[in-house]
Order: C-alpha cells, then sequence, then structure tokens
C-alpha cells in the first residue's frame, strides 16, 4: 500500500551553530521509523542561516521557502539570527520568514516529565501550551511594511502590539481541539486587568469558542498568577490558550519545570503547512563537540509526524525518548548522562528498531 501512495516529502533546514548535528540527528531517527510509516520516506535538505548568507547573499533565499511551502513539512534547526547582519543585508530570521510565509498561525508547546529523570518540580506533569504565532508585540510578524517598534525622540520607544479578532478565534479553535484529544481542559492566559482592549478582546474570542465546547472545562488566569502555578501546582493545567509572547515564555517556564528546554518540543503549524522546530537556540559554543543534545528536535520532528497521519512512527520516537530518558546510561551529558549526541541518536535508533511492530 505504502508503494503506491505519493512519499511523505520532509525538508530538513539545519540552520546554525548546534543546528546541522541535531538535524542530522533528527533525520537519522526519522529513517529508523519510516518503517512504521504509511508512505516512503523523502527528506530534501537545504541550507539557511549563515550558510545560506555566504553562498546567497540572504540567510533564507527564496527557492527555500518555496520548497518549505512545497513540502508536507518542515524541519528547521536552530538559528544564531541574533548575530545576523541586518534585514537590509540579508540578515532575515528565518524562523519569522516562515512562520508568516506559511501561515503558522499555532504554536504547540508541549511539557511533560518523564520517569527517572529529575526536574525542578516534584509534581508529574503532561501539559500543552497553544501560543498564537502571528501577532503581539512581535515586530517580525505583526506588521504588512515597517516595523513594530519605533523612537519618535531619543530616549523614548515605543513598541505596538497587534490582536485581531481572527488570529485570536484560530489559536482558540487549535487549543480546544487539542483539549478535546487530551484532559479536556482549557485555561485562557491574559493580563486583560490592565491592556483592557486587546487582552479583552482576546478574552472575548476565547469565551466564545468555549461556550461553543461546553464538553470542554474553561477557565482563565492573569498571567502572573499563571506562572505562580505553574512552578507551583503545574499538574492543574492541560492546555494553556496564549497570545504570543505570554506563551513564549510560559512554555519556556513549563519546559525548564519538567527538566530543562533541551527536552521541549515545538511544532508550528498553519491550515495547510507545518515546521517542527526545536525550543531552545542554536547554542553555538557547543557546536562541533558532540556535546548538543537532539532531543527537542526529535520529539518535534515526531509531533510533525502525528500531524501528518504518521501516528505509530511518532509514537515510537517518543517512547524511545522516554526510555532513553530514564536512565543515565542512555541521556546525554547535559542531562547527566554518559553519551554524546552521536551516542545517544544510536541509542534512540536502536530502540525504536527493537519496538514491537
Amino acid at each position: 500500500m505504502a508503494a503506491r501512495m505519493s512519499p511523505l516529502r520532509l525538508l530538513a533546514l539545519p540552520g546554525d551553530g548546534i543546528g546541522p548535528e541535531i538535524t542530522a540527528a533528527t533525520q537519522q531517527v526519522l529513517r529508523a521509523a519510516a518503517p512504521l510509516m504509511s508512505r516512503e520516506l523523502e527528506i530534501a535538505e537545504a541550507q539557511i542561516g549563515f550558510a545560506a548568507l555566504a553562498a546567497s547573499g540572504t540567510t533564507i533565499p527564496d527557492d527555500v521557502i518555496a520548497q518549505a511551502k512545497a513540502a508536507d513539512g518542515v524541519i528547521l534547526g536552530p538559528v544564531s539570527h541574533n548575530d545576523y547582519p541586518p534585514v537590509a543585508e540579508g540578515g532575515r530570521n528565518p524562523s519569522g520568514v516562515l512562520r508568516v510565509g506559511l501561515e503558522l498561525y499555532a504554536n504547540i508547546r508541549p511539557a511533560r516529565t518523564y520517569d527517572g529523570l529529575d526536574a525542578p518540580t516534584r509534581r508529574p506533569f503532561d501539559l500543552v501550551v497553544a501560543r498564537e504565532n502571528l501577532e503581539g508585540f512581535y515586530a517580525d510578524r505583526n506588521m504588512h511594511e515597517g516595523g513594530g517598534e519605533f523612537c519618535p525622540v531619543p530616549g523614548v520607544a515605543l513598541a505596538m502590539r497587534k490582536i485581531t479578532e481572527e488570529g485570536s478565534r484560530r489559536i482558540a479553535r487549535a487549543a480546544f481541539r487539542l483539549a478535546a484529544e487530551r484532559q479536556g481542559r482549557v485555561t485562557a492566559i491574559h493580563k486583560a486587568n490592565v491592556m483592557r482592549i486587546t487582552d479583552g478582546l482576546f478574552l472575548r474570542v476565547c469565551r466564545e469558542e468555549a461556550a461553543r465546547h461546553p464538553k470542554i472545562a474553561y477557565d482563565e488566569l492573569l498571567v502572573d498568577a499563571a506562572a505562580a502555578h505553574l512552578v507551583r501546582h503545574p499538574d492543574r493545567f492541560d492546555v494553556l490558550l496564549c497570545t504570543n509572547m505570554f506563551g513564549d515564555i510560559l512554555s519556556d517556564l513549563a519546559s525548564e519545570l519538567s527538566g530543562g528546554l533541551g527536552l521541549a518540543g515545538s511544532l508550528n503549524v498553519g491550515g495547510t503547512h507545518a515546521v517542527a522546530q526545536a525550543q531552545h537556540g542554536s547554542a553555538p559554543d557547543i557546536a562541533g563537540q558532540d556535546r548538543a543534545n537532539p532531543t527537542s528536535l526529535i520529539l518535534s520532528a515526531a509531533m510533525l509526524l502525528r500531524h501528518l497521519g504518521e501516528a505509530p512512527a511518532a509514537d515510537a520516537i517518543e517512547a524511545a525518548v522516554a526510555r532513553a530518558l530514564a536512565a543515565p546510561e542512555t541521556r546525554t551529558g547535559d542531562l547527566g548522562g554518559a553519551l554524546g549526541t552521536a551516542g545517544y541518536t544510536e541509542t534512540l535508533c536502536t530502540l525504536i528498531e527493537k519496538a514491537p511492530r
């Protein structure tokens, strides 16, 4: 049957710093899981970041954007965009460009604790942050032309925040869909007591969607209270429904509470496209040293597979990660383990290949 179906075509974009290492590790794991997929797996690769800047004068060429649109899904390695030259000199943030160009309005970020792995919290938890991905204070995403930040006079800097009904409704619907597949609870995160108009609009839409889903438990929390509850009682949450910046911050907090950003999967989703992306940065200080932990990007790729209908392969990858994290001898050095990037990747592949078919 798989031979008669069109291949599953993924595009890998290695990026900067440790990006090439963890992207290669992710591709290796995907190929180990390929026998569990319903379609033949094909992975193409294209350059972004400093490699693309040196070759073509831009950190994300137009032909790469076209390839991303044509692929079934994209695996995006971390980039060092803070070190890029100005946009006028080719230094565009590939992550922001793809989110806008592919209309990836939802950033889905799970966080969970793992058996056998120490975490800052003593309470086991399993939650998901559903983060709006195209609005808020993020200047590279909320303006058709020009920046969202400006300085009218020396010593005065201003930032504009865009919240729309359409953007709020899309992420709210995504959050309620997630909750229906999980524990059936949504918590809307806001600061409407201060930002009455923008967060007020966001909350109105969230309440309207809650009314359409009476079987889903719904509540609301101020963002500062949500941060406190995450630290003390992370197990009270199922799906956190957030605007862009609040979701960015709280998802990092949740991931650290689970054991670190190196474990944090992340999937950017739109109506027709999806991009798997590690939640952490490019860590150039350890690049090329076999010290990078590829778990975040590997789990992100598993999320991508699940989104594309390949649940058995996603299950096998996630189960292999959980087994590897359970013991120090099969973890990477950043988690107190004995393995480097290559050894850890080989361990995951072996666990996947030995999994029951």
